[in-house]
């Protein structure tokens, strides 16, 4: 890769990586790795405070992972507090970063972006639901969620969704071209047919999966 087309990214929204609390942290993770690894420099800004799973699950401190740089923000480890503080702390550090562009994740930290914005940088919005609709969030969460939503309309140099139905969504409510880029997965490793007679003394072709 030449050296003009390298890019410092920074990435927020997700809770922490390396970590697979939820499927927005699945996706920063394998994001950011594969960017790292075309030669990005690519910064994650995680929450601090502790897993979801429990105190058992807490890791060390990582600065790095694969080739992404980790970085812990503050975070009020308190119900619908912890995305809005995390975020905050997030877009500050990111606006006054060195970054060609800032990736947010999530309707709710694109509530920040109008701070890294204000500083000159390209920032994109992946919309990975429309999170307000969800019940468990109360009046002034969904209100700040939405809100968030309305930020990346006005101020995301783009937006990627994940469904056809979001991005219908979008033009439909704001006019807004958006670009749909729905989630991968990783291509299945085959297996040698010989490892089922080897492990449970099948053989090809020779059962039924009941699964």
């Amino acid at each position: 890769m030449n050296d003009h087309k390298k890019l410092k990214i920074a990435m927020l929204g997700h809770k922490r990586i390396p970590s697979r609390e939820g499927g927005i942290e699945i996706v920063v993770e394998e994001l950011a790795v594969r960017m790292a690894k075309q030669g990005h420099e690519v910064t994650c800004y995680n929450r601090s405070g502790h897993h979801v799973s429990g105190k058992e699950y807490d890791g060390k401190n990582l600065i790095e992972y694969h080739g992404v740089r980790l970085k812990n923000v503050f975070t009020l480890d308190k119900k619908g507090l912890a995305a809005m503080t995390s975020s905050v702390f997030a877009s500050l550090k990111a606006a006054f970063g060195r970054y060609d562009i800032v990736h947010f994740h999530a309707e709710g930290p694109c509530a920040m972006m109008w701070l890294p914005k204000l500083f000159g940088k390209r920032c994109i919005a992946t919309i990975h639901g429309l999170d307000w609709q969800r019940a468990k969030w109360g009046g002034f969460a969904a209100n700040y969620i939405k809100f968030g939503e309305k930020t990346a309309v006005r101020c995301a140099d783009e937006i990627i969704v994940l469904s056809r139905g979001v991005q219908k969504y979008f033009k439909d409510t704001y006019g807004r071209k958006t670009v749909f880029i729905p989630n991968g997965v990783n291509r299945p490793t085959r297996a040698e047919a010989s490892l089922i007679h080897e492990r449970w003394g099948l053989e090809k072709d020779g059962y039924m999966n009941a699964a």
